[in-house]
């Protein structure tokens, strides 16, 4: 049985993944593998908890199984033990998410990230099944309640369900409704942890726990501050980092967020954004122009902070 005090607190970096050109790979994009553990161990120096590879950002449902696979393996060896690694065990079927998290298991990650089966919005009684088939592994699971991709909703009560299964540790937030944070840790002992980055400073002030983050890749220091200040009653100046932070934040719950935090990455310039594999195509012009404006702006914002 899993240890219910594993600590998620902390900026966990849903990690998003660098390609480059390669005709033989698929869409003529190879995952650089390089890069990738670079941006992990990039983002561990700038004090971030942990990283969670194979996510909706990390493009997983693009990738090849091989591609998956060691995309873990190169986060795990990135850090290092120097914080956790949450990897994305999301699947179709219990069965291939079952598999992914044996995988990660034997691979050292420290616990798994666990969607709903992506393919078809399922029942109760499937979702059920889906999470404590995978719990049979032994590795801590993060349940992802994100009924906007999903179209399933892990409500309070079902989450509280499915609390009951030994491994299940917490809870990753998506639901863009900040009521679920008090509801969830009103009815069940898990940690629930802030998904969406534009709320933030809500779901933290609610009560969560942890933040599993998008932005954090193109902002990694100013995230950490901005989880501490809020985290250790620094109210008022949280809330005026997070005011900055929000409008680029915002991006990450819109249908293009993948490319948005890809390209403010490449214009933050600390570490590799680059382009996205299909399905997802570049941004349109307008989208990229405002993308740049929103992370100029909180970069300006940043560096006006430090020189204070």
């Amino acid at each position: 049985m899993t240890d219910r005090t594993l600590d998620l607190g902390g900026v966990v970096v849903a990690t998003t993944l660098p390609f480059r050109p390669d005709d033989a790979a698929p869409a003529g994009l190879a995952v650089d593998y390089d890069r990738y553990a670079e941006h992990c161990l990039w983002l561990i120096e700038n004090g971030c908890r942990g990283v969670g590879p194979n996510g909706s950002l990390g493009e997983y449902s693009s990738l090849t199984d091989e591609e998956r696979r060691r995309v873990v393996q190169t986060a795990v060896e990135a850090v290092g033990g120097r914080g956790l690694v949450i990897a994305g065990v999301h699947g179709v079927g219990w069965h291939q998410a079952r598999r992914w998290a044996e995988l990660a298991a034997e691979d050292g990650a420290d616990g798994v990230l666990l969607l709903p089966p992506t393919l078809y919005r399922a029942n109760r009684q499937e979702v059920l099944t889906h999470y404590a088939k995978v719990d049979e592994v032994g590795l801590p699971i993060m349940m992802y309640n994100n009924p906007i991709d999903t179209k399933v909703d892990l409500t309070p009560d079902l989450v509280a369900e499915l609390a009951e299964l030994p491994n299940v540790v917490a809870v990753k937030e998506f639901s863009l409704d900040a009521r679920r944070v008090r509801e969830i840790r009103d009815r069940c002992d898990i940690d629930v942890i802030a998904g969406a980055d534009d709320l933030l400073f809500e779901a933290l002030v609610a009560g969560a726990t942890g933040w599993f983050a998008g932005y954090p890749n193109a902002f990694p220091r100013e995230a950490v501050e901005l989880y501490e200040l809020l985290t250790t009653g620094r109210i008022p100046e949280g809330r005026a980092l997070f005011e900055q932070m929000a409008p680029v934040f915002a991006w990450d719950s819109r249908t293009e967020f993948v490319q948005a935090i890809k390209l403010s990455i490449d214009v933050a310039g600390e570490s590799t954004g680059g382009p996205t594999r299909p399905p997802r195509g570049p941004l349109s012009p307008d989208q990229q122009a405002v993308v740049r404006r929103d992370t100029e702006r909180a970069l300006a914002y940043s560096r006006s902070r430090a020189s204070a």
